[in-house]
Formats: structure tokens, C-alpha cells, sequence
């Protein structure tokens, strides 16, 4: 007999078996012999009270043995099958190469940048030199933007796909099983770049192909349908389909489809700063305490705030964590966050960012959000001074419009400046930026505080364009055999959401063929 029960445990008790079980037959009351196993659905904390607990969903067997879970995945040997193109070598390009794979069919990835390895050279000259290689950066590379941004794995699109099948995947290829039931499941930057390098080895294993180095320069397409690709601007490779899975910040892939007269379409995206306080102001507020428990994570929060008839919201929190250098262009300043899988830095940061709609920017050209973008991201670069020294202002006195005299110690590796960031955001960015801020105060105490610091900008956090596709075969509406894919089609929004879409997209490709 199986019974699915919730029970409470203090922080110290987790981990403890013997207390696990003690609770399990209490709440069932039954002896604990009878136990012969369980399963941990779902775990989170609850620290609405002053006592922080967790909160467990677990799985008991009573008078039957535990069985334990096998994933299973049909990798077959696709060498010799059709081939798919896939663009793009993040979690939508990986994930649509695995369910290639699964439904009989060859992948051929085409990455612009490195693999996991060699990338991690040019990170060096991102952080130590203010360099930016324009093909090999925290955006492009194996593993994509996710390889490098924390490899948080939660997600509102239970509607999209199977969403336990992407975890299944990434615990098969070295993730631990935490990632399974903990409510806001996380990965690490630290250990990403040895899962997203088994995950290549899967898809080489089953006779895919995985290519760095191979930026897509042309699309070939004739009376409206796909026939391949141009790569480094001089190898065709021909395909009847292709999933383009570029991300968000591949500029010239949407300049490229522009220019070639396929429908692209202007999006609302966000824009703001990245703000980071010392870990301990975050949780004292959130665990209620002076000093954290040694038996607690670094404390997270969501924050959202109505200014006007504008949203301001907190997003990509990372606690224990750092902020990157993520601009994929010279002579512009882009922020990010990641956090290593221990979470131990001592500070916490989250973009803060504000609605931008298609009012703000008028115009009929597909691509001016992405321009105003990337105007907004070369001002940050010319107001930090260059090599990716980024602006900087406390928080206190960006709302009282008050340049800091200093700033305060922070995890930027390439350096802050002091500066006034209304001469980067946009007035009503900051505006919104400004009614928000002490809001956000009333909810965290001790967020309101110039402890902490505004370091612009963070401007990516979702695509400025869509390309569009059709809501059932997915393919590009004028098209045929192109499936725009993820974030940088504009659908979706985070690891798993994209490595959803690249599993959608798989399947709609099989149906296509």
C-alpha cells in the first residue's frame, strides 16, 4: 500500500532518516516497521512564521518494498537517419537534439561559439580584462546563456510540456536528484558545464553531430521552404528543417531574417539594474533571525510592484550569488547573476527591472526595440568608462537622486563606478525604479537600504523580437520547415521553459517530416 502524506520538519531534522520516519508513522499512525520505504515528492520551506520549517510531500510504502525510480530515455543510433538542423546549442537546442534522437532522427547542431571548455578562457578575459569575444561569452557557447546563469530550473509552464522528463534529463546526465522535488530547484554554474558536456556526449553517442565555431550566415530558403543553412559564411548544409534556437541576443540573426523579408515582430521586453545586497540583510528578513541557521540555504524572495500603469518586478534571483558581465557586443555593458550550487557568496543579487511596451518605443521597424536596447547598453558602457567597468549608485541615493559619494564592496569582478543611472535608463524606467524600491522596503525589512547597490544595466532579460510561428505545426508562417524556438523566437523564458520549446519543437519536426 502506498500513502502520499505532508509532514513538517525543523531545518536540523533534515537529513535525519530515522526523524523522517519517526514523523512519517506518527502522522499515519502506524509503526515504523511497516514502513518499507519513501519517496520525497516535494520539498520547500515555509518561513511564515517565525519558526522556519520545512514542508515535505512524501510518498510511503506500507507493507510493500520501495521500489526505486528508473528513468528511461530511447537514445537510438540515429547516424545514418534524416537529418534536423538545430541553431543554437542551449538547453532548446540540446533538449530538441535529445528528442531528435529519441524520435529517429539525426541532429546536427551548429554552435557560433565554444564548447564548455574552451569558453571558459574568454570568461577570464570577460571578468580579468573587460575583453568581450563577440562569438564566446556568457550568451553564446555551449550550454548557451544557462550554462552560466545559476541554473535555476523553476518554472511556471506546467502547461507547456513535461516538465519532470527535462529534470529526469539532467539528473541522468549528472544533476543531483534534489533538483526532483525541491520547489525551486537548482543546478549551479559550477556544476552546469560537466552536465551540459555529458548531454553532447549523448547526442554524439547516438551518431548526432555537435559543431562549435559555426555561426549561421545565411538562411537558405526556396519557394517558401527551408533548404538548409550558410555557415561562417561559406559552407552550405542542406536540411528540409531547421530549429532555430539562437537565444536572445543573437542581433544578426534577426537583422538576417529581416533583411531576407521573413517576418520578424517587434516585443515588449523589460529593462532595469541589478541589485545586490549582502546575503545576511536578505536572511535575517526572510528567516526572521540575526544569523542564518547552518541548516538553512541562503534566503530568496520575489518581488513585484504596480508603479502607475507600469509593472516593476525582481527576476533571476540569486542568492549567494554573483553578478556577470553578459554583453555580447564591444562597447556595451549587459548584467546577469549566477550562483554557484552551494550558494556561498556573501552577497544576493536580482534584476529589477520595468515593462517596456511598444508604445514607449514608436515606429513601425520590426527590429527598434531591439535597438533601443542596445542604445540603453551603450550608454551603460560609456557612463562605467570603459572596459566593462559598469555604473553603479546605492540604493538610497538613486531614489533620492543623490550621486554616491562610494560604493559599497560588491561581487561585479570587472569593477563599478559611481554614477547617476538616469543618464542610462530611460526617465520612465527609473521613474518606476524609484516608486518601487521603498515598496519593496515595506515588504523585506531592510531591503530599503544603501547597503545596496543598483549596477546597470540589465537589459536581457527577455527577447526585444519575435519571430513568429504557427500555434500548431510551429513552423514559421511564411516558412516552410523553419521552427523558430525559445527565448530568442520569443517563447519562452528561462532553462527549462526553452528546454521545453526545444522538445515541442522536436516533435513538431517529426510530424513535419
Amino acid at each position: 500500500m502506498q500513502k502520499e502524506i505532508e509532514i513538517k520538519l525543523l531545518p536540523e531534522e533534515i537529513g535525519q532518516e530515522e526523524v523522517l520516519k519517526k514523523n512519517l508513522s506518527a502522522a499515519l499512525r502506524i509503526d515504523s516497521a511497516r514502513i518499507k520505504g519513501y519517496k520525497i515528492l516535494k520539498r520547500s520551506i515555509d518561513a511564515r512564521s517565525r519558526q522556519v520549517v520545512y514542508r515535505l510531500m512524501v510518498r510511503v510504502y506500507i507493507d510493500e518494498p520501495f521500489l526505486t525510480d528508473i528513468y528511461h530515455f530511447n537514445y537510438q543510433n540515429v547516424r545514418d537517419k534524416k537529418s534536423v538542423l538545430i541553431v543554437g546549442a542551449g538547453p532548446a537546442g540540446l533538449f530538441a537534439a535529445l528528442q531528435c534522437i529519441e524520435n529517429g532522427l539525426k541532429p546536427i547542431v551548429l554552435e557560433r561559439g565554444k564548447d564548455v571548455k574552451q569558453r571558459r578562457r574568454d570568461l577570464a578575459a570577460i571578468n580579468k580584462e573587460g575583453l568581450v569575444n563577440t562569438e564566446s561569452n556568457y550568451c553564446y557557447g555551449e550550454g548557451g546563456a544557462g550554462t552560466y546563469s545559476d541554473g535555476k530550473l523553476y518554472t511556471r509552464s506546467n502547461k507547456r510540456g513535461d516538465i519532470n522528463k527535462v529534470l529526469e534529463t539532467f539528473v541522468q546526465h549528472g544533476a543531483t536528484e534534489d533538483i526532483l522535488v525541491d520547489a525551486r530547484p537548482h543546478i549551479g554554474t559550477n556544476k552546469l558545464p560537466h552536465i551540459i558536456t555529458a548531454i553532447r556526449e549523448t547526442i554524439l553517442n547516438a551518431g548526432g553531430e555537435v559543431r562549435f565555431d559555426q555561426k549561421m550566415t545565411d538562411l537558405l530558403v526556396e519557394f517558401g521552404k527551408v533548404k538548409g543553412v550558410v555557415v561562417n559564411g561559406e559552407e552550405s548544409i542542406a536540411a528540409d528543417a531547421v530549429i532555430l534556437a539562437t537565444g536572445h541576443s543573437a542581433r544578426d540573426v534577426y537583422e538576417l531574417l529581416n533583411d531576407k523579408h521573413i517576418l520578424v515582430e517587434a516585443k515588449p521586453f523589460a529593462l532595469g539594474v541589478r541589485i545586490e545586497h549582502p546575503q545576511a540583510i536578505i536572511d535575517a528578513a526572510q528567516y526572521h533571525c540575526d544569523i542564518r541557521s547552518e541548516f538553512l540555504p541562503p534566503a530568496y524572495y520575489s518581488l513585484v510592484e504596480q508603479v502607475g500603469n507600469r509593472g516593476v518586478f525582481s527576476f533571476c534571483m540569486c542568492p549567494g550569488g554573483i553578478i556577470a558581465p553578459c554583453a555580447t557586443y564591444e562597447n556595451e555593458i549587459v548584467v546577469n547573476g549566477w550562483s554557484p550550487s552551494k550558494r556561498n557568496n556573501p552577497f544576493a543579487n536580482s534584476g529589477t527591472v520595468v515593462q517596456i511596451t511598444l508604445e514607449d518605443v514608436p515606429g513601425d521597424d520590426p527590429l527598434r526595440m531591439m535597438h533601443f536596447q542596445a542604445e540603453i547598453e551603450k550608454k551603460a558602457f560609456a557612463l562605467g568608462g570603459g572596459h566593462l567597468v559598469a555604473p553603479g549608485q546605492r540604493m538610497v541615493d538613486f531614489v533620492e537622486k543623490r550621486l554616491s559619494l562610494d560604493l559599497p564592496k560588491n561581487s561585479y569582478l570587472p569593477g563599478t563606478r559611481s554614477a547617476m543611472l538616469d543618464d542610462t535608463l530611460p526617465a520612465f524606467v527609473a521613474e518606476s525604479l524609484r516608486g518601487a524600491l521603498p515598496h519593496f522596503g515595506r515588504k523585506i525589512k531592510g531591503y530599503y537600504t544603501n547597503e545596496a547597490i543598483l549596477v546597470g544595466v540589465e537589459s536581457r532579460s527577455s527577447s526585444p523580437v519575435r519571430i513568429p510561428r504557427d500555434k500548431e505545426s510551429l513552423q514559421h508562417p511564411q516558412v516552410a520547415g523553419l521552427f523558430p524556438c525559445a527565448e530568442g523566437a520569443g517563447y519562452a523564458g528561462g532553462i527549462v521553459s526553452a528546454a521545453i520549446d526545444g522538445v515541442n519543437c522536436a516533435n513538431a519536426v517529426l510530424k513535419f517530416l
